[in-house]
Parts: C-alpha cells; sequence; structure tokens
C-alpha cells in the first residue's frame, strides 16, 4: 500500500497521540479531520468543496435530528433531580426499608443507584451526588472502605445502559435505530448488571458482616403510619417519574423526544414538591446543563468532521479489507469488537468511544450472521448494540483514566485514598465482564422485550 492509501490509518494513529496531549477532544477530533482534508487535497484525494459537506452533514445529524433534541431534556432532568433533594430522600428510605438485611446500606446505594439512572443518565452528575450522600455515612457505619467507592462507583454508572440513557440516544442515531427498541434492549441487562451487584454485596455481607456493619433497629419512623408517610414522600414520586418517562415511551404513547420533555417537567415538580425550587436553582441547573450540553454537542461535531473525512479517504474500505483479509467471522469480529471496546475504556470516555468506533463497526455489523443463536427472526443490531452499552460502562471503572473514579476521588473525604478506590472496582469490573458474557450467551435478554412490544403492535417510538 502506498502513503495515501493508508491516510486513513495515520488519522487514527495521530488521533491516539493527540488524545493524551490534554487538549479537548471536541477540538482534536475536528482538528484532525480538518488537516488530513487538507493533506488529502494536496494528495488529489479530497477536494474543497467536500469540506462544505461537513456543515451539511453537522445540520442533518445534529441540528435537524428530532432524536437528539431528547439530549438536552434528559440532561436537565438529571440535574434537576440532583438540585431538588430527591436522592437524598430516598436513600435514608431505602436505609429504613433495608436495616436488618446484611450489608443493608450497600444494598440501598445499589437500588438508589438502579432508580437515579432511570431518571437521570447523567454519570458524573451520579456519581459525585451518591459519593456526597453516602459514602460519609458508610463510613461513618464502619464498612470496608473498597467495599463501599466499589458499591458508590459500580451503581453511578448504571445510568450509561438503563434508560433514559444520553448513550443509548446517541447510538440509535449513529446506527439509524428507532431509540424506544434500544431504550427496551437495554432494561434487562441493566437490571442484570444491578442484581448482579446486589447479590455480591448480599453474599460478601453475609459472609463478613465486618465489611458492612448492620444498621440500628432504631433508625427510622417510630410508627408505621410513619414509615408508609416517608415511603410515599421519597420512594414513589421518582418511581412515578420513571413510569411516566418510560412508560410513555414503551407503551407507544410518546416518542423519546416528547417524554423527555415530560420528564424535565416531572423533575421541575419534584423539585417544586420538595421546595427546593427557586431562582437560584433554576440558574445553576440552567448553566451545568449547558456546560454538559455544550460538551457533547462539541464532540459530536468534531467526531463528524473527523468520520467524515474517514470515509472520503477511503477508511471504510481499508476495515473491510482488513476485515476480509483476515478471514473473521461474525464471532470473530463480535470478539475482536468488544476487546477493542474494553481495551479503549481504559484511556478514553464512552463518548469519544462511540462516536469513534461505532461509525467504524456499524457496516459491519449489518453484515454479521449468527444464525439459530438468535432467536427468531430478530434484528441483530439492538442485541450489538447493547453488547458495547454494557461493554462501554467498564470504561467509566476501569483504571487509570476511569472517569468515575476521578469523580468520586475529588469529593471523597480526606481519609479515602486513590489506591483503595481502585481495588473496590474490581469485583464490580468483573462482574460486568459477567453480565456483557451472559448477554452474548443469551441474546434473549436483549431482545426479548423489543420483540414482545413488536409483536403487542407498539415498538416504542
Amino acid at each position: 500500500m502506498d502513503f495515501v492509501t493508508l491516510l486513513p490509518v495515520f488519522m487514527f494513529a495521530m488521533l491516539a497521540i493527540l488524545l493524551f496531549s490534554g487538549y479537548p477532544v471536541a477540538w482534536v477530533l475536528g482538528g484532525i479531520g480538518v488537516t488530513f482534508g487538507a493533506i488529502g487535497m494536496y494528495f488529489g484525494v479530497f477536494s474543497f468543496i467536500e469540506y462544505f459537506n461537513i456543515v451539511s452533514r453537522l445540520w442533518g445529524s445534529a441540528a435537524e435530528s428530532l432524536i437528539l433534541v431528547a439530549v438536552p431534556m434528559f440532561i436537565f432532568m438529571g440535574t434537576m433531580l440532583e438540585r431538588s433533594g430527591v436522592a437524598n430522600d430516598l436513600l435514608y428510605c431505602l436505609q429504613v426499608l433495608l436495616r436488618r438485611t446484611p450489608g443493608g446500606l450497600a444494598l440501598s446505594v445499589t437500588i438508589m443507584g438502579t432508580i437515579m439512572a432511570a431518571t437521570t443518565g447523567i454519570i458524573g452528575a451520579s456519581v459525585v451526588m451518591m459519593t456526597l450522600l453516602a459514602l460519609p455515612v458508610m463510613l461513618d457505619r464502619g464498612y470496608d472502605i473498597p467495599l463501599a467507592t466499589g458499591t458508590i462507583a459500580a451503581s453511578g454508572t448504571l445510568g450509561i445502559l438503563i434508560p433514559p440513557s444520553i448513550m443509548l440516544v446517541i447510538m440509535a442515531d449513529l446506527l439509524s435505530i428507532s431509540v424506544g427498541t434500544l431504550f427496551l434492549a437495554a432494561v434487562l441487562p441493566g437490571l442484570l448488571l444491578s442484581g448482579l451487584y446486589l447479590v455480591y454485596i448480599y453474599t460478601r455481607a453475609r459472609i463478613n458482616p465486618s465489611l458492612a456493619p448492620p444498621l440500628p433497629d432504631e433508625m427510622g419512623p417510630e410508627s408505621r403510619i410513619g414509615l408508609y408517610v416517608m415511603v410515599l414522600r421519597s420512594f414513589i414520586p421518582p418511581i412515578l417519574l420513571i413510569v411516566f418517562v418510560l412508560g410513555s415511551i414503551f407503551a407507544g404513547w410518546a416518542t423519546p423526544t416528547e417524554a423527555a420533555g415530560v420528564g424535565a417537567l416531572g423533575a421541575i415538580l419534584l423539585a417544586t414538591f420538595n421546595r427546593k425550587l427557586n431562582l437560584g436553582v433554576l440558574r445553576d441547573v440552567l448553566q451545568r446543563s449547558a456546560l454538559t450540553i455544550g460538551m457533547i454537542f462539541g464532540i459530536f461535531i468534531g467526531a463528524t468532521a473527523f468520520s467524515y473525512v474517514y470515509r472520503s479517504l477511503g477508511g471504510d474500505d481499508l476495515v473491510h479489507e482488513f476485515v476480509t483479509h483476515v478471514g473473521f467471522g461474525s464471532w470473530g469480529l463480535l470478539v475482536l469488537m468488544m476487546v477493542m471496546v474494553f481495551l479503549l475504556g481504559f484511556f478514553f470516555d464512552w463518548i469519544e468511544i462511540t462516536l469513534i468506533v461505532l461509525p467504524l463497526f456499524a457496516p459491519i455489523m449489518r453484515t454479521m450472521d449468527f444464525g439459530a443463536h438468535i432467536p427468531g427472526a430478530a434484528d441483530i443490531i439492538p442485541w450489538i448494540a447493547i453488547l458495547l452499552a454494557v461493554n462501554l460502562q467498564t470504561s467509566f471503572l476501569t483504571p487509570p483514566f476511569g472517569f468515575a473514579l476521578f469523580y468520586m476521588k475529588g469529593v471523597a473525604p480526606e481519609g479515602v485514598k486513590i489506591q483503595q478506590i481502585y481495588r473496590g472496582i474490581i469485583p464490580f469490573v468483573s462482574l460486568q465482564v459477567v453480565g456483557l458474557l451472559l448477554v452474548i450467551g443469551f441474546p434473549v435478554l436483549a431482545l426479548w422485550l423489543p420483540e414482545m412490544m413488536l409483536e403487542a403492535g407498539r415498538p416504542g417510538g
């Protein structure tokens, strides 16, 4: 191969180097795309007019996309819920309900992480919020530090998988499939991971109670009526919000964009109900939401420029040629994809991996055939997308650049060391790998709900 043919390879090599430079990812992606477009012009394989195609693609893929309108509203919903005190009340309610269960506090944190994942989907906010709320309490109760930090980090990252996940919205847009279908496909795998965490915590606390000392029996309201009132005030509201947002999508009553609007309104109503809504809170929520939205769409713009130039220079042909040359079957390609995403997760964030790797593998995914392993005539794309989503959850936990670990360390009490946090996440990353293998071995975990809703005539939006 000559130099011109290998330009896409050099693009990826340059990307791998500059991502470690500390410059914003959006500028790195866009800058490499523009630079290699100019190099392609010099060698006669790229024309100046093609730069205008990048602008039209940005308009069609981001600015004009009704699906991506859901992203800002889900971000607003999660940020508002963080400031409304919902999580604080929910954690205390769960502690009271599980105070006699081995590892009750850690189990409460995991359940809260699962519920908040279905209402926020913002990992940084979830991990920081849960660390501030739960870690000091767990340390005061004498919890083992690695177990406490691992529980919070793993539970806080469930929002990347459990709907309404921002990542699933972006993946659905990139793969041109229904967001509702992908949401449905993610429900059981997300609950599976949460269930694995719960079983692990309960088992460890049962075998060695000193790791997770029990909560005092006198904790909580003294009367049964007081307990019911606490449940109604703290547990039911976030559950109702989940039902309204996800239920309207799954039932076919609303599109994901419309449901996101309902969720944003619901978060405002919950903040009002908790008497936490005022001008200062609203201003802070809007500013933080705008920063998060700007970061995500900035990377989206840079990745669009990168992927267009990459394809224009023949990158897709190189990938297809490589796949044909090595002779991998569908299973070999799936293993290659999963290993590559897992290894990239040690160094990069989910949005970088998604916007770089997914367009690369999307054409190949549609040619895969797993025969009788896939039930019925189900579409394999949602299954593969969920496998990638489960895999990408590990990117928040795997050192040296596990972002959830940095979020936690930044707000953790002084006595918590980064080495203890690293030790704490090892069992949970192992459980995530187990969950990934289970979804690979049993595709029905991801495909049963979409197929059932399709047969019922409600595709999910």
